[in-house]
C-alpha cells in the first residue's frame, strides 16, 4: 500500500490498522499489529509536580525545569543562554498537561500505523529501557542504536547517544518524526489525527485550555511527563541522606568504583552517575557534549558523535536496562566489566582516562570478587518506587 493511500486511511479514522510488512514491536516487544485500546483515565490525576528523594523529602519538577530554561542549567537571564523552548515548558507546566504527555507517550495512535509509541521501546518495569539490543520500528525496521532508559531527563545537557539533542523538548518529537522508529510524516498529519480521536479534545482543554491541537501542545505535552520522571529514591541515594547503609559488598564497590584504580567516577559523575557536561566539565565541549570513545572497537561502523564517541549514560537504575552500550552488544553488567577490566582497544581517538601513562588502553584486571563488588554496588542506583509508580505507567494496559 503506497504511504498516501496509508495516510488517507489514518487520518479517516480507521483503527486497528494492521499491514503486511508494516508491523512493529508491540508493548511485549514481540512483532505484530496490534488492537488499538482507549486510556483509562479513571484515578488518573497524579501528582506529577512532586517526586521523592531517598531522604523522603520532594523535589519539585517545575523548579528542575525552570533549571532548564536556560541552556545547560548554567545560563543566565540577559545573557544570550536563554533556552526559550524549556523556558515555555517551564512557565506552562501543570499536572493537567504532564497527564496529556502521559497518554500521549503511550499512544499507538503517535505512529504512522498505530503499532508503535514512545512506551513500546521504553518499559517502565525496565527503567523505561526495553530489554532489546536494537529496537523495532513502525515498518519492522530495526533502529541503528539501543534503546537509551529514561531516567532525570530534565537535568541533562545532552540526549541520544550521539548528544543530539540538549533537552527534553528537543527530544519530544524526535522519535515521532523519524523514518524509522514512528514514522509520522508531517506536523498536520499528527495534528489532525489526534484532533480525531475523541478523548484528546478534554485532555488538551484541560491542559492547555483549549481542544485546539497542535505540534506545539504535543511537544509541550510530552516534554512536561518525561520532566516529570524523576529517579532519586535508589538505595544509594538513601544512604546518602543516612536513611540506609551499604552492606560489605555494596562498600567494597562503591569504594573502588570512586578509587583512582577503577576511576569509573572520572566519567560517571554526580547525582546522575553520567557524563560531567556542565560548562566547564570534563565533557561539556561542542565536539564532546557528554560522548567518550571508550574502546569498544578498533574500527567502527557506527562512528555516534564522531571518532567513536557515544554518550556517556546514567548509571541509574543501570541493573534494569540491558542490554548495553549503543548497540546492545554486552547482555550483562559483568560483561561490561570485564570490557573495562581487560578488553579496552586500541583507538586513535580512545577517551584519554582509558589510557595508561604510556598511552596504551588500560588494564585494570579486576579479580572476580571486585567485579561482584561493583555490581552489587550498581544494584544500589535501582530504584524501585520509579519503575513501580503508578504515574509512570500506561495508561493503556488496563
Amino acid at each position: 500500500m503506497k504511504t498516501k493511500q496509508l495516510t488517507g486511511i489514518i487520518l479517516a479514522g480507521v483503527t486497528g490498522l494492521v499491514m503486511m510488512g508494516m508491523v512493529a514491536c508491540d508493548g511485549d516487544n514481540t512483532v505484530t499489529g496490534s488492537v488499538l485500546k482507549s486510556p483509562n483515565l479513571v484515578g488518573a490525576d497524579f501528582d506529577y509536580e512532586r517526586s521523592l528523594t531517598g531522604s523522603g523529602d520532594y523535589l519539585n519538577v517545575k523548579d528542575l525545569l525552570k533549571d532548564k530554561a536556560f541552556r545547560n542549567g548554567f545560563g543566565f537571564p540577559n545573557t544570550g543562554n536563554e533556552d526559550l523552548d524549556m523556558q515555555e515548558a517551564a512557565n506552562t507546566f501543570s499536572n493537567a498537561s504532564a497527564k496529556l504527555g502521559r497518554i500521549l507517550f503511550y499512544d499507538k495512535r503517535m505512529s504512522l500505523n498505530n503499532t508503535v509509541a514512545c512506551g513500546s521501546c521504553h518499559h517502565q518495569s525496565l527503567g523505561f529501557s526495553d530489554r532489546m539490543s536494537v529496537s523495532v520500528g513502525f515498518g519492522g525496521r530495526t533502529t541503528h542504536r539501543n534503546s537509551m532508559s529514561i531516567n532525570n531527563p530534565v537535568t541533562f545537557n545532552n540526549l541520544f547517544w550521539d548528544s543530539r539533542a540538549q533537552s527534553p523538548m528537543d527530544l519530544s518529537l524526535r522519535p515521532v518524526f523519524d523514518h524509522i522508529e514512528m514514522g509520522m510524516e508531517s506536523d498536520e498529519m499528527l495534528e489532525k489525527k489526534l484532533a480525531a480521536t475523541d478523548y484528546y479534545g478534554a485532555l488538551f482543554q484541560e491542559a492547555f485550555g483549549s481542544k485546539e491541537v497542535t505540534r506545539r501542545k504535543v511537544s509541550l505535552a510530552i516534554t512536561h511527563f518525561v520532566s516529570s520522571m524523576v529517579s532519586m529514591n535508589s538505595k544509594n541515594d538513601k544512604v546518602a541522606s543516612g536513611t540506609a547503609q551499604f552492606t560489605a559488598m555494596e562498600k567494597m564497590g562503591r569504594d573502588l568504583f570512586f578509587s583512582d584504580r577503577a576511576g569509573c567516577f572520572n566519567c560517571h559523575a554526580g547525582s546522575n552517575f553520567s557524563a560531567p557536561d556542565q560548562p566547564g566539565g570534563l565533557y561539556s565541549a561542542p565536539t564532546v557534549a557528554g560522548t567518550a570513545n571508550i574502546g569498544l572497537d578498533r574500527t567502527y561502523t557506527d562512528n555516534g558523535k564522531g571518532n567513536g564517541k557515544f554518550r556517556i549514560p546514567s548509571l541509574r537504575n543501570i541493573e534494569l536496562s540491558a542490554p548495553y552500550m549503543h548497540d546492545g552488544r554486552f547482555a550483562t553488567l559483568d560483561a561490561v566489566i570485564d570490557h573495562y577490566s581487560r578488553g579496552i582497544q586500541a583507538h586513535p581517538h580512545l577517551d584519554g582516562l582509558l589510557k595508561d601513562n604510556n598511552g596504551q588502553p588500560k588494564r585494570m584486571n579486576f579479580s572476580a570478587e571486585e567485579k561482584d563488588a561493583l555490581i552489587a554496588f550498581l544494584r544500589t542506583l535501582t530504584d524501585v518506587s520509579f519503575i513501580s509508580e503508578p504515574k509512570y505507567s500506561d495508561p493503556f494496559a488496563n
